[in-house]
């Protein structure tokens, strides 16, 4: 949101120094992130004066050259070397002397200096409009009023506007603050709770009597739809000239950024920034049977809009239609070619309304049409301002493009909206707040807000919401604007913290999350967030069988609830590897969605890592080392070391999206899917290396967690002991056969088993390998003997022999 300084002291009745101003705003809650300074004309004509020219004559060396003396109003007059054909004696001129600097309307800032010119000395310049910044023409020097004294200062003359712009980073709910009143209002509660009084109250402009026309222009209003347009109100001005904004009214909206067209808009965009209601300006000669009807129109009627774009209406955008149902404008959003005004426009129809944002928001996002008066609708206006609104425009209007009221304000407005109710009590505030604000605080900023006070007690407060913030409806939004407005930063930090101990019986999913987050982050995850909303051509006709489909998608490529974590991660991966960022390693919460053939819906917490690019990158000293299988699962055994899951089953899966995929479960409990992404996917995305993932079933994993106790327990003081095998073994034997063996000797004794080594040669036999595998015994209450371990190692070996037909090398 942009606020111009000069433009906001209207509405003040003390005027802050612009630093100051903005250290207020900042404090409450309208953060300026930045503060400018604004200037009509660049250099504001600083050292720039008036002078009179007292001869004229030819130079000796150019023929288009004159020389001059000129009287600036102080001392002896200036010799100046001028080339323009229009210099004469007597006239009053804008000089720029030595040392003064000009601003060209185009080209580079000039300081003057004292020069020769063909020989002739010269000491500073007459100028033209274009040569100071405050117009085009270059045909000659400027003339200026002759009763102007010399010496005068140029600014003087011309009055160029300096202003200070503040850019204001508003959150979504402030939409009471998207104008300058509303803006001005915080300030004036701020400056009411700084000296414990209620005498600050923003200057709202008052509504002068509108001229009259001699003829009436009635053009009347039907609201088809009340949900979508509670309030509706119009007006008709005749006689109106369309023309160039005065000067003070195109500087009010360079100063905000906003470009002037003519009288009309410039006056509905001044209004707009003004008040935050948004206006619109019918030729009331196009509204057929003047007669303004608020409707929906049938799915895909054809819409010309105001940048001449041909669009296909849905069914849910209000339109504003006339008299024979033909759309004039999308209402809220953007007007019609048809009925727009134009140059020759002479006579209007004026419209203030409230529309539900629930229905201008979709509307806007459909067809991508992102304006001013959308963004104001969508979060919610001031219902109870729009007839006061529409009177101050139509004043203007009438003011500045000679327009007269031939119709009455027509107020549509079928069913009142009650003014909300809060009711709170003075601990929740404290306690919310964590400051003790006493209770006349209290009631003198919301005063001072426009709330009013219903009902007060010891205990107790109700207040009734003002109209112009839709968003307060809870306790905890009366606490924020008591904050805000008293300052956040005096809130006190307490020398103690005092807290009662409590010991949760469930795991903190919270901490949980977060303990796995700083595990990966720490070893050179980012953390990514993608959309959870994609698109179906990522996904099969049997997948997006169960799939949940947008009834109402923002875009074609984006119509389905992801039923997987892996597309949009890869959309992630794709757009790294593009901008050449090839070595990557994210991590990702976030949810899939699904559907039974019942109709119900299945919302999946997932955790999920991508995995591409080298784990090592190449040096003088070793080869670069791409990520592979191995890398992606040590970071997996880790993660479930870290939250103290123990005991992994591993098998074999089958996904369509992974080649050669693998499942970990614990207690028969699936919990993460991990493998290579197949070629088919990594081609749907255009990537050319191999990408790992691993998708975590997060809801499980917490599941296992809330069930299990994990204790600290004392590190053993006796040391462990070491044995290893060499076991030979089909070729088909996998490790996991051999961890499930060992797990039958029940022992206390054996703390770890770990493969080592594989080795495959002809002389162990035909389709046979080694495996070297290592065990590792210790006990917590003594040092083991070799007997113990001998013992242990037996039982072993029998059950290697016994269940996996192994031979022990020798």
């Amino acid at each position: 949101m942009t606020i111009s300084y000069n433009w906001l002291c209207d509405y003040l009745p003390v005027k802050p120094a612009p630093e100051e101003l903005s250290v207020i705003l900042t404090r409450i809650g309208l953060e300026v992130e930045s503060l400018e300074q604004f200037e009509s004309v660049k250099g504001s004509l600083e050292g720039l004066v008036i002078g009179e020219v007292l001869t004229v004559a030819p130079h000796p060396n150019a023929d288009k050259l004159r020389l001059t003396t000129v009287n600036t109003g102080s001392g002896e007059p200036l010799h100046i070397v001028c080339g323009a054909p229009n210099v004469a004696v007597g006239q009053k001129v804008v000089i720029a002397p030595i040392g003064a600097t000009i601003y060209p309307a185009s080209g580079e800032p000039l300081t003057m200096k004292k020069a020769k010119i063909r020989g002739e000395e010269s000491h500073g310049m007459i100028c033209a409009e274009d040569e100071i910044g405050i117009g085009e023409s270059h045909a000659g020097i400027m003339v200026l009023d002759p009763s102007l004294q010399p010496g005068t200062p140029a600014r003087d003359v011309f009055k160029p506007v300096q202003d200070w712009i503040y850019e204001i980073g508003l959150t979504p709910n402030r939409m009471d603050a998207m104008s300058h009143l509303g803006v001005a209002k915080d300030v004036c509660a701020y400056l009411n709770n700084s000296e414990n009084t209620l005498k600050y109250k923003a200057l709202t402009p008052e509504l002068s009597t509108l001229p009259k026309a001699a003829a009436p222009y009635q053009i009347g209003v039907t609201i088809e739809n009340t949900e979508a347009c509670p309030r509706y109100s119009g007006i008709s001005i005749t006689g109106v000239k369309i023309a160039a904004s005065p000067d003070w009214l195109k500087n009010r909206l360079l100063a905000i950024g906003v470009r002037p067209i003519n009288n009309i808009v410039d006056i509905t965009n001044f209004i707009l920034h003004e008040t935050g209601q948004p206006l619109h300006a019918f030729d009331a000669d196009a509204v057929d049977g003047r007669q303004v009807i608020v409707k929906n129109l049938p799915q895909n009627t054809v819409f010309v809009t105001l940048d001449e774009k041909e669009r296909k209406l849905d069914a849910a955008d209000l339109m504003i239609c006339d008299g024979k149902g033909e759309p004039m404008c999308i209402a809220g959003v953007f007007g019609g070619l048809h009925s727009g005004v134009k140059d020759t426009t002479t006579n209007i129809f004026l419209e203030s309304a409230c529309f539900s944002p629930a229905s201008i928001r979709p509307t806007s996002f459909r067809h991508g049409l992102r304006t001013d008066a959308a963004a104001r609708f969508e979060k919610g206006t001031d219902i109870s301002a729009t007839a006061y609104v529409l009177q101050r425009a139509a004043a203007l209007i009438c003011e500045l493009a000679g327009g007269q009221a031939a119709s009455e304000v027509v107020d549509v407005y079928p069913h009142p909206k009650a003014q909300t109710e809060v009711e709170t009590s003075w601990n929740y505030i404290r306690k919310l707040s964590g400051k003790a604000y006493p209770e006349d605080k209290i009631v003198n900023i919301l005063s001072s807000l426009g709330f009013g006070i219903l009902k007060k007690d010891a205990e107790r407060l109700r207040v009734s919401v003002p109209y112009s913030k839709p968003d307060i409806s809870i306790p905890a939004d009366i606490v924020e604007e008591v904050m805000r407005i008293d300052g956040l930063d005096n809130i006190e930090i307490p020398s103690q913290v005092l807290i009662t101990p409590s010991a949760n019986p469930k795991t903190d999913r919270e901490k949980v999350r977060e303990k796995a987050a700083n595990y990966l982050a720490s070893n050179g995850f980012n953390e990514i967030f993608t959309n959870s909303i994609t698109n179906s051509k990522y996904f099969t006709p049997e997948v997006l069988q169960y799939t949940v489909k947008m009834i109402n998608s923002l875009s074609a490529d984006l119509d389905v609830m992801r039923p997987s974590m892996l597309e949009t991660g890869l959309e992630s991966v794709a757009h790294n590897l593009n901008r050449r960022n090839d070595n990557l390693l994210f991590f990702e919460f976030g949810n899939t969605y699904a559907v039974s053939e019942q109709g119900k819906y299945d919302e999946t917490a997932h955790l999920s890592l991508y995995l591409t690019g080298q784990k090592r990158t190449e040096s003088w000293m070793h080869k670069a080392e791409p990520v592979d299988f191995y890398f992606l699962k040590g970071f997996v055994q880790n993660l479930f070391r870290q939250l103290g899951l123990n005991g992994l089953q591993w098998a074999e899966a089958e996904n369509n999206a992974l080649q050669n995929g693998w499942q970990i479960s614990v207690k028969n409990k699936p919990l993460v899917v991990l493998g290579a992404v197949n070629a088919q996917k990594l081609k749907q995305f255009d990537i050319k290396q191999p990408v790992w993932f691993a998708d975590f079933n997060w809801k499980i994993v917490l599941g296992l967690l809330q069930k299990s106790d994990n204790f600290y327990k004392e590190i053993p003081k006796f040391p462990a002991v070491r044995r290893d095998l060499a076991l030979v073994l089909d070729k088909q034997v996998k490790f996991a056969a051999v961890e499930a063996a060992a797990k039958t000797v029940k022992s206390s004794l054996l703390q770890e088993l770990n493969l080592f080594d594989v080795f495959e040669s002809e002389k162990l036999g035909a389709n046979k390998k080694s495996y070297a595998v290592s065990f590792t015994f210790q006990d917590a209450q003594k040092t083991l003997t070799d007997k113990e371990i001998d013992a242990v190692m037996d039982k072993l070996v029998k059950a290697f022999e016994g269940q996996l037909q192994a031979e022990i090398r020798k």
